[in-house]
């Protein structure tokens, strides 16, 4: 019998989060700031989603956008984060961290994986994975580190640019490791992806621009560089999580 392909939703918010799982995802990995790649939730952003999801909740465990090279200090915020999780009742975390020359920091990150691993706290590897200086070397890393799950693109900018790697990563895990194709996953291309590529599970966003209900606006000013617009923002679709699905699965 053949199981069907789950979709894990990035989710930016617990609005998000509720229209993923209404949609039928199976878990969400929860973040903010997707401009920047995502970082880590605040603590009430985590707080209600696990009050409210009764799907797999993962928390991105990120404390800043740019590169995966992390500071002594930032590698406190991110245990500290950790813990926070872990009381918060969360399914999982979500982390990365890299050596200066490409390679996974193995030290570091099996500190978060024994800080979750004993409370039932499941550790997916995200996609630092594919900004790491050999893939195939990285795979065999991710699993020595007791992670469950890499999400990547197969090293390009999108999977279907990285399909050909992410198919070979399957392969290699042999089973050992769950690895989730992410990143430019929607209704137009998921179908094919999945079918190329024999993923079993899938990332991907599901969002839509929605408008503000304010009926006062001032068009004089600019809040944010990456918007350009404060009357919108960026939610998961219900609609558009239930078609990747089906697609995912058709």
């Amino acid at each position: 019998m053949n199981h069907p392909v789950l979709l894990e939703v990035c989710a930016n918010s617990v609005t998000s989060a509720l229209a993923a799982q209404d949609g039928g995802a199976v878990r969400v990995e929860l973040c903010e700031n997707l401009y920047e790649g995502g970082t880590t939730p605040s603590y009430g952003e985590i707080l209600i989603a696990r009050k409210l999801l009764h799907i797999n909740l993962y928390v991105l465990i990120r404390p800043r956008g740019g590169d995966f090279l992390y500071s002594d200090v930032e590698f406190e915020v991110m245990a500290a984060d950790v813990r926070y999780c872990i009381e918060a009742g969360c399914d999982g975390i979500v982390i990365g961290i890299l050596h200066p020359d490409g390679a996974i920091d193995k030290e570091r990150c099996k500190k978060l994986v024994e800080l979750a691993k004993p409370h039932g706290v499941g550790v997916t590897f995200h996609r630092a994975f594919d900004l790491s200086a050999d893939l195939f070397q990285s795979l065999e890393d991710t699993i020595e580190i007791g992670c469950e799950r890499i999400l990547t693109s197969g090293g390009r900018s999108s999977a279907m640019e990285g399909a050909g790697v992410i198919s070979r990563l399957i392969k290699k895990a042999t089973g050992r490791i769950i690895i989730m194709p992410g990143c430019g996953i929607s209704e137009t291309n998921v179908a094919d992806l999945v079918h190329y590529t024999g993923a079993k599970e899938i990332h991907a966003s599901a969002r839509k621009r929605s408008q503000s209900q304010m009926l006062f606006k001032n068009d004089r000013i600019v809040m944010g560089e990456n918007y350009g617009d404060e009357y919108s923002v960026d939610v998961t679709d219900k609609n558009r999580v239930e078609k990747i699905i089906k697609l995912a699965n058709s």
